[in-house]
């Protein structure tokens, strides 16, 4: 950030089923108040791993043989063990030895925890292969087996598929993670902190159980969004929360919370930032995990969100502490707040999407909380053009991975690129347009001729 926090980790602090804990690392007062081309067989197979298929086949789904030691559908529920022996490049700073997943570096350094953050905290994170349900369910329960010292910490997320995208990651301690609507798959992630390399957490087991509860038929609303203040997060060299190592000019954010956090080549969460003008956009994944706070999904109303539950949907409470005193001016870990920031944006979001020049009011689209059918771009930084053809102004940038919402098409100028040679173009919001050329797949509905 320009003018940051020293931040430290996400504090994922959930209850536990069966832990045994000698400290938690909680936040002093957290609840106070009430690509270019996809070049590599890597990327391809990160994608696959963690994302789903986005046209209808089941690439995603696990092997049976990686998807637990243990599994079966019992009256309760259907039950597996996450497999902690998996440990691969979309995993951070782990390592498995001795029946135990430990951090693989436990000193604190600017490699192994949020770029966004800047504090002297350790952090690791393993993510679980994608499980495929043997029938829907719309809650998940997690025991956790682990040993975490004073200054320490250990937590489990879920998040489930609904068809026409992933749910945000909920914990699943005490309180079982709930959805809204059943989910056929399910993907957990183990996360590990620590403030002294001394006092490293480490977990033997995570079980977790699916099963069906009688829930309320959602109401439909309008994908969310809300102007909030921007600060370049530049750390160039520097790890994101999800393993990204950052390149200059870099194409992502950052947000105070792990619900929205993209596994690394994935757009499964992704936003649309906007100079307040409407001039210039950018669709960007979500990729770290700041400025300030860890734990303000401040996007959800009251009822989901998080923390902080007093205050107005959409208002980050740094910005609330810094213009109004809220929390004493402090943020989770007691820090004065310094700016109002609610997102940060890596270098080639800031300068080269939006074109800014300093950190300013941005208007920003939580894209996974809408629906609709979704456009992956391939390759990118791909233009957004206003028209059907190379030759119509640029209006901003879709970074490669990010998940763009489709309204309709237009044929146009044919185009070659990276995936196919086509005429189409896609109307994305405000009447922008990009070529279908670079769209790797799409996912989520079928797009209609405009």
């Amino acid at each position: 950030m320009a003018v940051g926090p020293g931040g430290t980790s996400s504090s994922l602090l959930v209850g536990l089923l069966t832990v045994t804990l000698a400290g938690a690392l909680t936040p002093a007062a957290a609840t106070a108040a009430p690509r270019a081309l996809d070049r590599s067989a890597l990327d391809r197979a990160a994608l696959e791993r963690s994302a789903p298929d986005r046209s209808g086949l089941d690439r995603s789904a696990p092997d049976p043989s990686r998807s637990g030691r243990q599994s079966g559908t019992t009256a309760a529920g259907e039950r597996w063990s996450v497999d902690l022996t998996v440990v691969g490049g979309d995993d951070v700073n782990v390592r498995f030895g001795a029946g135990l997943l430990r951090l693989a570096d436990p000193r604190p350094t600017r490699r192994n925890r949020p770029a966004a953050l800047h504090a002297p905290v350790a952090e690791g994170v393993l993510l679980a292969p994608v499980r495929t349900l043997a029938g829907p369910a719309n809650r998940v329960r997690a025991a956790l087996t682990a040993e975490a010292p004073t200054g320490a910490a250990v937590g489990v997320q879920v998040r489930g598929w609904q068809g026409t995208g992933w749910t945000e990651w909920r914990e699943a301690g005490t309180a079982p993670a709930a959805f809204d609507r059943p989910v056929s798959r399910v993907q957990a992630r183990v996360l590990l902190t620590t403030r002294d390399a001394l006092a490293a957490a480490s977990v033997r087991a995570v079980q977790l159980t699916a099963d069906t509860i009688a829930v309320a038929t959602p109401t439909p609303t309008a994908v969310r969004s809300y102007r909030v203040f921007a600060t370049r997060e530049g750390e160039v060299g520097g790890v994101t929360a999800n393993g990204r190592t950052i390149q200059p000019r870099d194409h992502f954010v950052a947000l105070p919370s792990r619900r929205g956090l993209s596994p690394i080549n994935t757009g499964d969460y992704t936003v649309r930032v906007c100079t307040t003008s409407g001039s210039r956009c950018e669709y960007a994944p979500v990729w770290d995990v700041g400025p300030w706070n860890t734990r303000d999904d401040y996007w959800n109303p009251a009822a989901v969100r998080e923390n902080w539950k007093d205050l107005p949907q959409g208002r980050p409470e740094a910005q609330a502490a810094y213009q109004y005193g809220y929390h004493g001016g402090k943020d989770q870990f007691g820090r004065t707040v310094l700016n109002p920031a609610g997102i940060d944006l890596a270098d080639g979001t800031f300068w080269d999407g939006l074109l800014l020049t300093d950190n300013a009011w941005v208007d920003v689209t939580y894209l996974w909380t809408g629906t609709g059918p979704r456009g992956v771009i391939g390759s990118g930084p791909l233009n957004i053009r206003t028209g059907p053809g190379t030759s119509y102004p640029t209006r901003g940038l879709a970074a490669t991975h990010a998940n763009v919402p489709i309204q309709c098409y237009v044929k146009g100028q044919t185009v070659a690129g990276t995936y196919r040679t086509t005429n189409r173009w896609n109307r994305l919001a405000g009447g922008q347009y990009v070529s279908h050329a670079y769209v790797s797949t799409v996912y989520g509905g079928t797009v209609s001729p405009c």
